[in-house]
């Protein structure tokens, strides 16, 4: 490591990367030393607007420096694991933005190669860190509301697909549309709450009713054209129902376009037979959101915790850095990352074949 325990940081993508570098502003323990990305006049001012000495075009230019010790790696969901497999190979730590890749054999690669070099490897799930979330998790490893046998999990928005005409909306470059994009945030929420039960089956349903129509773009911004060079090939909405080995069950939904009442609001639900809650996040809201569910003497009682508001992506990083300097447990870890996107690989093949797919049937086929 470098002197004085300081983790001499590189961010690699100017877009989600800015999150990363207020994040490692929050941590005294780390030093961005350089940024990397291929929208160079965006990199030079995040430069500038963060205090980065250095900045590279390529990637790779950042990665084959000696005076870097992890990485982010915050571009396309594609470019993923190659990145991240060059970083390990440089010899660097790595934490990725979500999801940790397009899909479960790309995330077992980057899982295999964070051990083979001995490297933390963390997947930046930043939404687990809210107050809100870490009060319900607390009160759920308490027992407070008895065993969870039914949950749900959301993320809907009326109109607002991202980068029309970007990777965003490519199969291949996105591995998906809202389920991957906004679901796998919502479903990291519950299954951390939960404690990450193991699940039996998926049953899920993807339709893009909207976007295919040249509809469904953020409000004010019109009609896009869908072309065959521009085309749109991925869902607009998703749903699943997940059945869990200990016998709970999950309902997940997520949409980019769908005529609901919701603008662009996610939450979580939990039922339990002491009692319930639910987290509803009204337009991305950090406070105001907890409700919990119980009895009072004979009748029913609501109440709302105050919680706080706390920007998320700073505590995943102290947990980055704590990892590498002492050893801790990453949280958000490679590993859950990897649960994570086998529970949505199945989501998807279930679509595709119309019928329930066995999880244990798919991880057994990736890993052979």
């Amino acid at each position: 490591m470098s002197s004085k325990d300081i983790v001499r940081v590189g961010v690699i993508g100017s877009g989600a990367g800015e999150f990363h570098l207020k994040g490692y502003g929050e941590d005294d323990r780390a030093e961005v030393v350089a940024i990397a990305g291929l929208d160079t006049d965006r990199v030079v001012k995040l430069a500038n607007q963060y205090g980065v000495k250095d900045t590279h075009r390529e990637y790779q230019e950042m990665l084959a420096r000696d005076d870097i010790d992890a990485v982010s790696v915050a571009v396309p969901n594609f470019l993923h694991m190659p990145v991240a497999l060059a970083a390990f190979e440089a010899g660097k730590h790595v934490l990725v933005e979500k999801p940790l890749a397009r899909n479960a054999a790309e995330g077992v690669a980057m899982v295999e190669a964070a051990r083979a070099h001995n490297k933390v490897l963390g997947v930046s799930f930043q939404r687990r860190t809210r107050h809100d979330v870490q009060l319900l998790k607390h009160a759920i490893d308490n027992n407070e509301f008895g065993n969870i046998y039914y949950a749900k999990a959301w993320w809907m928005r009326r109109s607002g697909i991202p980068g029309l005409g970007s990777w965003f909306t490519s199969k291949e470059a996105a591995g998906g549309g809202p389920l991957i994009d906004l679901g796998v945030h919502v479903l990291d929420m519950l299954m951390y709450v939960m404690g990450n039960p193991e699940v039996h089956s998926v049953t899920g349903t993807t339709y893009a009713q909207i976007g295919p129509t040249g509809r469904g773009g953020w409000p004010g911004r019109g009609r896009f054209e869908v072309t065959a060079e521009q085309p749109y090939e991925v869902e607009d909405l998703a749903s699943a129902f997940i059945r869990l080995k200990n016998g709970g069950t999950v309902l997940l939904e997520a949409s980019w376009a769908s005529f609901t009442e919701m603008v662009d609001d996610f939450g979580i639900q939990v039922y339990g037979p002491e009692g319930g809650a639910r987290i509803f996040a009204k337009q991305y809201a950090l406070t105001d959101s907890l409700e919990i569910y119980k009895n009072f003497g004979d009748t029913t009682q609501d109440s709302k915790p105050r919680t706080f508001a706390r920007e998320g992506h700073g505590q995943v990083i102290h947990s980055f850095i704590d990892a590498i300097l002492n050893g801790a447990p990453m949280q958000p870890s490679g590993l859950e990352g990897l649960a994570n996107i086998q529970l949505i690989d199945a989501i998807y093949k279930s679509a595709a074949l119309g019928r329930e797919v066995i999880l244990d049937e798919e991880i057994a086929q990736i890993s052979e």
